[in-house]
Formats: structure tokens, sequence, C-alpha cells
């Protein structure tokens, strides 16, 4: 079992207590709902989500980090394992389960600017390939 602590990358507000469930509208494709909530142990890997989630918004602000936990099974996140990357380097997650919101990290250290831009690129290339699947 992989053990915490575990972190969630998002531009959305909440509170110790609250709880991410799946259903929401997707961070990464308009219109979409998400069946899973992801989450990760490194910092790093949450700071990608933070910062494409508020970037693919339009938002200036670098987003948030929380310290999450999770209520039921999760698995590997197959977006960036396996057949992207061999195993789970980036120990990415995804859950149906509720992810409990433990607080907020509030000291974390952004992407530098000219790296968030080139993921960004990259995803738009993947969208005008058709390519940018998300297995959810």
């Amino acid at each position: 079992m992989v053990q915490g602590p575990f972190f969630h990358g998002t531009r959305g507000v909440f509170r110790p207590g609250d709880e991410l469930v799946p259903g929401h509208g997707s961070n990464y494709e308009a219109g979409r709902l998400s069946n899973n909530v992801y989450f990760t142990a490194l910092v790093s890997t949450a700071a990608w989500g933070a910062q494409l989630a508020t970037a693919l918004a339009g938002d200036e602000d670098r987003g948030r980090i929380y310290v999450v936990e999770p209520l039921g099974p999760f698995e590997d996140d197959p977006n960036v394992t396996d057949e992207k990357f061999p195993g789970n380097p980036t120990m990415s997650y995804r859950t149906r389960s509720p992810l409990r919101v433990v607080g907020e990290l509030e000291e974390w250290e952004p992407h530098p600017p000219e790296a968030l831009q080139a993921m960004l690129d990259g995803l738009a290339r993947l969208r005008e390939q058709g390519r940018a699947v998300i297995e959810d």
C-alpha cells in the first residue's frame, strides 16, 4: 500500500474537512465531467495540477495545493503511468471515492514560467492531433 502524505493541485478553494468528489468538470477538458479525483504523493506533481488548472482557466493565480486523505481505494493514474512512463514516477493516483482536505500547503515552488508554457504547448499539440485523451 502506498503511504502519504498525498497532495491535490487545483485552482479550487477548499477548507479542511471538505471532500473532493468525482463528478465535477475537468480542469483539462471543457465540458467533460471527471469520473475520478486525482492526487499525488509528490508536491512537484501537485504543482503541475495547480498551475495547469489555473493557466487553462485563464487565471493568473498559481493555484493551490492541498494535503488530502483518500477515503477509499485508489489506483495508479493511467494517464501518466505505464503507456506514457514506465511505472509511476510521478506517484500519481486516482480514486472514485472522496478525498478529504486535511489542510493547504502554503509553501511550494511553482514550475518556472517557461516550463509551464512548454507543458501548455505540448497539451495544445496533443489536442490538435486528437491525442489529448484522458482515460477517466
